[in-house]
């Protein structure tokens, strides 16, 4: 195990709109207001996009994400964190349960899902801390580094 220290800063809530895109909108509004490091906790809902919910295979590398395209509009929850990419890009990371018609689908984000309607959001900011996003080769995404 590896960490590192930090404290809280900043408080931001935020209203996502109708047609608003994950990871997309959220990683803007943490650029726009250099939010570079945070926690993030999500509500609302969730229409078109895709999550990553395992690995084709667990024993591979580098890792090939199974893909699950989402088939109407879910209920959402999820807590993620922002965390400079290499480029000093904030980069958000997000897991997420989505719920329809008592099913529910668990799985991490990925680029181009929709809000429906409304989501809302709390960045918690962290200051004081260096951690950041960085490739692995060998797992074939980026991960985080202290």
């Amino acid at each position: 195990m590896k960490y590192s220290q930090g404290k809280v800063g900043r408080v931001f809530v935020m209203k996502m709109e109708d047609k608003d895109k994950l990871p997309e909108s959220l990683e803007k509004f943490a650029q726009e207001k250099s939010i570079w490091r945070g926690i993030c906790i999500l509500v609302g809902g969730i229409g078109n996009g895709k999550i990553v919910v395992g690995p084709e295979n667990n024993e591979s590398t580098p890792i090939i994400p199974l893909m699950f395209a989402l088939q109407g509009v879910h209920e959402v929850a999820g807590i993620g964190t922002i965390f400079p990419d290499e480029n000093g890009q904030p980069r958000l990371h997000m897991h997420a349960a989505l719920g329809r018609e008592g099913k529910t689908r668990t799985g991490c984000i990925r680029p181009g899902i929709e809000v429906w309607k409304i989501a809302e959001i709390v960045i918690l900011e962290i200051l004081g801390n260096t951690a950041q996003r960085k490739k692995d080769k060998k797992v074939g995404f980026a991960v985080l580094e202290m």
